[in-house]
């Protein structure tokens, strides 16, 4: 057999500047993520490790790390990662990263959730246990986009049941959560306006906000309105009375 990836990529050209991603069946019989880069692709597992490995008879080496600290917190025993634990557990998350923007292609925003929460609490782990801050900041750093992500695949499983108000409520709370990562690290003034996370995820909540359905209140505004912009004042009149009935307290 030839080893020549030219033979199978041959029709599935690289686009720059897009994401192709397609599903296939592996010779396990299980579904593999296939993920087209400029000189080949990137192979995936959907569940599990995404390169299919089990370090030390885990899952992942993050779960093989929680491991460790859960043993050590029961035994009263400090625990601190390496600086090449942290390392490898970066790496690790490079893999589940590939993942994610790939699942997010394929519209399975499920399996985004799933695998941004798990990088996100792999993040908060490190910065728990990493040795000095400098490294912890090396993965802690990614947060706010793996937020974003987050948010954004919740809010997109919301869209897919037709819940616009769920799926603005979302985004909102991942806007939410990002600007306490940044007030937490010190860097709410300096980086909260320039954050493309928040830019991104603000203007898709104005975009929620207005394909959410009007209250009756905000019927009755809007058709006072109207009502004046064409003079029928009567109108206009009994719209403002309704309004004023419908604010007063009970």
């Amino acid at each position: 057999m030839s080893l020549d990836l030219n033979e199978l990529l041959g029709d599935w050209p690289h686009e720059p500047g897009m994401i192709q991603v397609r599903k296939i069946q592996g010779r396990d019989g299980r579904e593999k993520l296939q993920l087209r880069i400029d000189l080949g692709l990137i192979q995936m597992e959907v569940e599990g490790r995404p390169d299919g490995h089990q370090p030390h008879g885990c899952e992942s080496l993050f779960e093989y790390q929680r491991g460790r600290a859960e043993a050590a917190s029961v035994k009263g025993e400090p625990f601190s990662l390496s600086a090449e634990e942290v390392s490898d557990l970066q790496q690790e998350g490079l893999q589940y990263y590939h993942r994610y923007i790939s699942l997010f292609q394929l519209e399975d925003y499920r399996e985004v959730v799933r695998d941004t929460q798990r990088n996100l609490e792999m993040f908060a782990f490190v910065g728990e246990h990493a040795p000095d801050d400098d490294l912890a900041w090396s993965v802690e750093q990614f947060t706010p986009y793996v937020r974003m992500m987050n948010a954004r695949a919740k809010a997109s499983l919301a869209l897919q049941r037709g819940d616009v108000v769920e799926a603005a409520r979302l985004v909102e709370k991942g806007i939410t959560k990002i600007r306490a990562f940044y007030s937490e690290a010190e860097l709410d003034g300096e980086l909260d306006a320039e954050s493309h996370e928040l830019g991104f995820l603000s203007e898709w909540l104005r975009e929620l906000r207005g394909q959410q359905p009007l209250s009756e209140l905000q019927k009755m505004q809007f058709e006072m309105n109207q009502a004046i912009a064409s003079e029928a004042y009567e109108r206009a009149a009994q719209l403002r009375d309704a309004i004023r009935a419908f604010q007063k307290p009970s």
